[in-house]
Parts: structure tokens; C-alpha cells; sequence
């Protein structure tokens, strides 16, 4: 059995007692292994994890899915109850990210370097297509853009020239579920749909599960059927949604403090 518990989410609904922000972080305990897919964006999960009586220090390793600050910023406050030996991430990660309105940048990037990394002693492996942890535990990136509908929004963009971003630091987690995998996504900007069609053939596995954000809520009616039914013809049974994805998507929506078990 692999358990899942949403350390961080927007929402706390139904956990008055933890706190949530705009980011997610995902505590994921498997046969052998133990360890982080995201890390919100203040720190805040760490307090959630005290009060949900998880244990910080037990983990082997981070995964973030990709730069952004919602899903990277909180791991520097990670380091006053656990230095993970090792940080998962994508390729280029370290390409500032930056959002654009009315004519100005935002900043929107993890908030710590490369160099930071090593004056914290944390090792970063890069996942390029597929990352095999171990039997149950799979990183999977440099998605293939299939579904041209799933664009990404032009306020994204990244490094000094304030290119589109093309999100090709981000990377998933795929979990064995029974005779398939689970799929774990943290926002989906290279769209849901291209990234569980990648998973699929790379691993030669069905995709039971889709769980985490998957960047709909501000998508079209349109988009938002093209997707359900993209999912439903890959054969996905179950979709545990949250963060960014977006109240009109039918599925089953998780907050901070809930527990998957696959």
C-alpha cells in the first residue's frame, strides 16, 4: 500500500485546524521509501505535519514538480526539521520564473540556487524522461506536446529575456497502482492530457489515478471537456484533484489534511 496526505492545499475546509495557501505539498509513505512531492510556498505545511503527527525527519528525499514558488518556496523552511539528502527536480530548473500584468514581472521562482543547494549539503539528481526510484516510485519529464489545445497562458514566462515559459522543468511522479500507476502532478502546465499520455507509453503502464493539481481553473468549458474525456479514453478510473484545478472539474477534490491510500 502506498498512503498519500496533503501536508498543504488552498483549502482547509475540512481540517479547521490546519492551515492552507495557495501551493501544495504532498507527505507520500511507500513499502520502502518516504518523502516530499512538493513543498508549498511558506513553510506553513511543516506546522500542518506537527499537528497531523507526521514526522519530518523520516524522509529520504524531495521531489518538486517544477520551479514555481507555490510548490518550491517552502523547502528552504524544510531544513530547520529535516536536510533531505536529495532533491529531485526537472531539467532547468534554475531559470528564474516570472508572471507578467499590465505591462510589469512578478517574480515567481522557488527563491533559492543551485548554490544554496550545496551550502545545505543537499544533493540535486535532474529527472530527464523517465527516473526510476524504485519498483513502486517513477519521475517521468520532458513531456510530449500532443494536445495543441492545452496551452499555457502567455504571462508565463522565464529568465532574463522574459521568454514564454515552456515549463520544461516540470516533472511528475507516477506510483504503481495494482497492475498500472497513479500519476502525481503538482500544477500540470505542460497539460494533463500530454502528461499522462507520456507517462503511459514511457512506462508501458494504464494510468489508474490522477492525483494533484491539474491547472484548470481558469481553463474554457471547452478545454475542460476535451480533458475529461481525454482522461476517460486513456482509461483513468479515478481523479483526486486540487489546488489549481478548479471547482467545474468533476472529481473528487482533496484539502489539507486529506489521505489517499492506493
Amino acid at each position: 500500500m502506498i498512503r498519500l496526505q496533503i501536508l498543504i492545499e488552498n483549502t482547509s475546509k475540512n481540517c479547521p485546524e490546519l492551515e492552507s495557501e495557495h501551493g501544495l505539498s504532498i507527505f507520500v509513505e511507500t513499502p520502502k521509501k518516504i518523502f516530499l512531492f512538493d513543498c508549498g510556498h511558506t513553510g506553513l505545511a511543516w506546522k500542518n505535519a506537527a499537528r497531523l503527527g507526521v514526522d519530518l525527519t523520516q524522509i529520504d528525499f524531495v521531489v518538486l514538480s517544477h520551479a514555481h514558488y507555490d510548490h518550491a518556496g517552502g523547502f528552504p523552511a524544510l531544513l530547520n526539521h529535516v536536510v533531505p539528502r536529495e532533491i529531485y527536480t526537472g531539467e532547468n530548473f534554475w531559470s528564474e520564473k516570472f508572471s507578467r500584468a499590465e505591462g510589469s514581472y512578478k517574480y515567481r521562482g522557488a527563491g533559492f540556487t543551485a548554490a544554496d543547494l550545496k551550502n545545505w549539503g543537499v544533493v540535486q539528481k535532474i529527472c530527464r524522461d523517465v527516473l526510476e526510484i524504485d519498483e513502486n516510485i517513477f519521475l517521468v519529464g520532458n513531456f510530449e506536446r500532443r494536445h495543441d489545445f492545452e496551452t499555457i497562458p502567455e504571462k508565463f514566462v522565464r529568465g532574463a529575456e522574459k521568454i514564454p515559459d515552456t515549463f520544461d522543468d516540470e516533472i511528475c511522479l507516477a506510483l504503481r497502482e495494482g497492475d498500472g500507476v497513479a500519476v502525481v502532478v503538482g500544477c500540470s502546465h505542460a497539460g494533463i492530457l500530454n502528461i499522462v499520455e507520456t507517462v503511459r507509453a514511457r512506462l508501458n503502464l494504464p494510468i489508474k489515478s490522477v492525483i494533484g493539481g491539474i491547472h484548470l481553473a481558469d481553463a474554457s468549458d471547452e478545454r475542460i471537456a476535451k480533458t475529461l474525456a481525454g482522461l476517460k479514453n486513456f482509461g483513468v478510473g479515478r481523479l483526486a484533484l486540487c489546488h489549481c484545478s478548479g471547482e467545474k472539474v468533476r472529481a473528487d477534490f482533496l484539502t489539507t489534511g486529506s489521505v489517499l491510500e492506493i
